[in-house]
């Protein structure tokens, strides 16, 4: 059966567009889940991000005080969700929750929230986690939400670079 799934495009197209700053920005992503949500943190001097935390939710809701926390310690100038695409590019049910998300963290914080496609942050999070041999017990998955959230990130600096370079030429 397939279902049909709603992704509000204009807040689509608001997360997917490039921002525009001068000087150097900081930013937090969330990978975002059902069960748990990642957080990570960095900088645009380097674009290099590194792992917060990992966020218990209950079906996809955090406890929002807990992100308020880490707003307030990190002073973020952007949020940044990952948008989990389907691999063939099509939209699933969780991209739609991941907008919602978004939306919600603007709404609540006030802050420039973007997205990024974050297809294979997840399978390339576990590579580097278990290339460092971390492990969690037999049977449970290994944690990797916050490595996925700075790999989001990462790739999130590396795109907006790009942008700001190729509008500067």
């Amino acid at each position: 059966m397939n279902d049909i799934i709603f992704v509000n495009q204009t807040h689509l197209e608001e997360l997917e567009a490039i921002p525009f700053f001068e000087g150097e920005i900081s930013a937090l992503a969330f990978d975002y889940g059902l069960k748990k949500i990642g957080v990570a943190y960095g900088q645009s001097i380097t674009c290099v991000a590194k792992e917060v935390t990992i966020l218990k939710a209950r079906d996809g809701i955090p406890e929002w005080n807990d992100i308020a926390k880490i707003i307030l310690e990190w002073h973020p100038n952007f949020l940044v969700i990952g948008l989990p695409y389907n691999m063939d590019g099509s939209s699933g049910g969780l991209l739609s929750r991941a907008v919602t998300f978004a939306h919600r963290l603007n709404g609540r914080f006030q802050i420039p929230c973007y997205g990024s496609d974050e297809r294979l942050s997840s399978a390339e999070a576990r590579d580097q986690k278990e290339g460092k041999e971390i492990f969690m017990r037999k049977r449970k998955i290994l944690a990797v939400d916050d490595t996925a959230a700075k790999i989001i990130l990462e790739d999130w600096f590396k795109k907006i670079m790009r942008q700001k370079i190729n509008t500067d030429i």
